[in-house]
């Protein structure tokens, strides 16, 4: 006994079927996995501390049931054992443990010097983890085709924080993201599904809290369980997730299970570390291996390290979450060597999950691990975040030379990297900017990063954006610059939704936000950071006609490959062509000079769909005359006049400089 408790509580034999804290009839039953203790307390808080050792060991899970408890609880484990860091143990039943499998934690993470030094105890100072009542399942989500699919990031907080149409209280919280303001929004540019920055609850780290600044981000996970409450309660969440659904948009979820919180060997004992530190984490010679960059990566070779991750990804699911994104994805399907394994355990077991395996799962596929970039290299039916889309289709608009080939793999889905194995034209994932470098508007404002913010001496961020300011660094008032400016973002936002595959673009590019050049704002949890409101709204107008003409037109959002072959019409799925209206040859492809590539498209000799074809002339350079082919064509869409009705076309169209026209078949 420890302090002064309202109520003292007994503990009796639990079972091990389901880990964590599981409310039952007359208590709640606690259970824990760690194959290396010797002991482990069971830590209750009800106006002191109870310490009550879990009385049942069933192979490496430790359990206790204790009458009398109920939903709302606060508690927490201390685990006894050796301390060997030499052997993988660190073991310091001096502070009070995060239960890896808590539903709710009762506070914010945040490091400070009162978590540090072994044999400190820190129960007056972390967070307690809370019992939760089982929520009922809520229906299915929309359930869209990824052929359907337009992708919006965002993150919880900075997507509302100074929204003024979402109530003051709402702002920043899950609440806010699904307020009627935002869901309007979404549903006028198309969005199909948000993708939010991690909500797993997580820590502000040490490197952060020393800067005097704050994980705004959130890639320090620690409760793969608990929605981090500085947005919100666990029944907020749920409700923001049925609030989506009802509007038709699905809510696909960052999540971290590359790595947590704890850091490296000179970070904070809060969860994993002081449980089974040589089983949760891949340790070579007693060390952390680093091939996350963030000081640990989780084990997931081990099968209650794999468990855990399955357990919390179809506790989401049950949530009603519809899919997820997976963090330094490659980082999960290293095997017990260390290498990349595409049918390795963590990817072979969630494919053939008949929950998971339905849901929308995509992989950023690099990690900074040895042989970590690995784009193209995850099985069906994975997508991935395709970071040659978003280099390549800058480095076109930046006027690059030699750019032909590269747009149009990018315009075909990148078939080069991702048809394989039985994947299909809607495996990338398409996009100009994340969360991860510049905004849009920072591509055309900013040559160079400027993070001075950060702290880290502008070391932190990459060095090579394929960005252009267009003359002047930064903000301008200069009409004709920014005109230009505003071109270019038009032009290559039609790039994007013009493209076969996935689009998705970063909350607040389509009304022109900026981070100041900021390209890595993980620790901005202020205006920098956060989307400012209402921005541009004839850019949102725009991309709001963009997301129409995709929706309205298949032949632009296939799903099969597009390689030019016949079809029963006769006629070819995908033609390439110059202005002059002629098939490019091998020389046309490697003029350096050339700024100007046509796509004509129908639908794919494969399908039986006969979608009506599509035109579309995509120019870099300085204006001029393009030629359509033979047909009957309206123009449907001019980035260089964004507001321009629909008009018939004739044998030829003027192409301004720095934009994209969009030719349909008329119908």
């Amino acid at each position: 006994m420890r302090g002064w408790c309202v109520a003292e509580y007994t503990i009796h034999a639990g079972h091990t079927r389901g880990l964590g804290a599981t409310p039952e009839a007359g208590g709640v039953n606690f259970a824990l996995f760690s194959a290396n203790a010797e002991r482990v307390e069971l830590c209750l808080f009800e106006g002191g501390e109870q310490r009550l050792d879990l009385p049942t060991r069933e192979g490496d899970i430790w359990a206790g049931h204790v009458p009398g408890l109920a939903p709302g609880a606060a508690y927490g484990f201390r685990v006894y054992g050796p301390w060997a860091p030499d052997k993988g143990h660190r073991f310091d039943p001096a502070k009070l443990l995060l239960d890896p499998y808590a539903r709710a934690i009762s506070a914010p993470l945040r490091w400070g010097a009162g978590l540090m030094g072994r044999g400190v105890d820190t129960a007056g100072v972390v967070p307690k983890s809370l019992v939760v009542a089982p929520a009922a399942a809520p229906p299915h989500g929309p359930r869209r085709p990824w052929c359907e699919t337009v992708i919006c990031e965002a993150h919880v907080k900075g997507l509302t924080a100074l929204h003024a149409q979402v109530p003051e209280a709402l702002r920043g919280t899950y609440a806010g993201v699904a307020a009627p303001a935002m869901l309007d929004h979404f549903t006028r540019l198309g969005v199909t599904a948000v993708e939010l920055l991690p909500v797993h609850a997580f820590i502000d780290d040490r490197f952060v809290v020393e800067r005097s600044l704050r994980n705004y981000w959130g890639y320090q996970s620690l409760g793969f369980f608990a929605p981090d409450p500085r947005y919100g309660s666990t029944e907020s969440f749920s409700a923001m997730v049925a609030g989506l659904h009802g509007a038709g948009i699905e809510l696909i979820l960052d999540v971290v299970f590359n790595h947590t919180g704890e850091g490296d060997a000179e970070g904070p004992t809060l969860a994993f570390r002081g449980i089974d530190n040589a089983s949760y984490y891949r340790l070579r010679e007693g060390g952390y291996v680093n091939d996350t960059g963030c000081g640990n990566t989780l084990n997931l070779s081990h099968p209650m390290v794999l468990r855990l991750v399955m357990d919390s990804l179809r506790h989401w699911a049950q949530l009603g979450v519809d899919g997820f994104r997976f963090d330094l994805a490659t980082t999960l399907a290293r095997g017990r060597r260390g290498g990349f394994d595409a049918a390795g355990l963590f990817l072979s077991t969630l494919r053939q999950d008949p929950v998971l395996a339905g849901l929308k799962l995509i992989a950023e596929p690099w990690d900074l691990g040895q042989g970590g970039y690995r784009l193209g290299g995850f099985p069906h039916p994975f997508a991935e975040w395709n970071d040659r889309f978003r280099d390549g289709v800058r480095r076109f608009w930046r006027g690059d030379a030699g750019m032909l080939p590269d747009l149009a793999r990018r315009l075909a889905g990148s078939a080069e990297t991702f048809e394989h194995s039985g994947r299909g034209a809607v495996a990338s994932v398409n996009y100009l900017a994340s969360h991860d470098g510049f905004t849009l508007q920072d591509i055309v404002s900013f040559a160079e990063k400027h993070n001075a913010a950060n702290g880290e001496l502008g070391r932190d961020g990459h060095g090579e954006n394929f960005s252009d300011n267009l003359g002047v660094e930064g903000a301008t008032e200069n009409p004709a610059m920014c005109a230009a400016r505003a071109a270019r973002v038009r032009a290559m936002l039609a790039t994007l939704f013009l493209a076969q595959g996935v689009p998705m673009w970063l909350a607040g590019d389509e009304i022109g936000n900026s981070q100041g050049g900021n390209n890595n704002a993980y620790a901005q949890d202020n205006a920098t950071g956060w989307v400012n409101w209402p921005g541009d709204v004839a850019l949102a107008a725009y991309v709001a006609r963009l997301a129409t003409l995709r929706a309205a037109n298949p032949v632009l959002r296939q799903g099969r490959w597009l390689h030019g072959r016949g079809r029963a019409d006769g006629l070819r799925d995908l033609v390439w062509r110059l202005p002059t209206g002629a098939e490019p040859h091998p020389a046309d492809w490697h003029n350096p000079a050339a700024r100007c590539l046509c796509m004509e498209v129908r639908g794919a000799a494969e399908g039986s769909e006969n979608p009506r074809a599509a035109f579309a002339a995509f120019n870099a350079g300085g204006p001029c005359r393009v030629m359509l082919p033979p047909g009957n064509w309206v123009l449907a869409l001019d980035s260089a006049r964004p507001d321009a009705p629909e008009t018939p076309a004739g044998a030829g169209a003027e192409l301004a400089a720095q934009s994209v026209q969009l030719f349909l078949e008329r119908s």
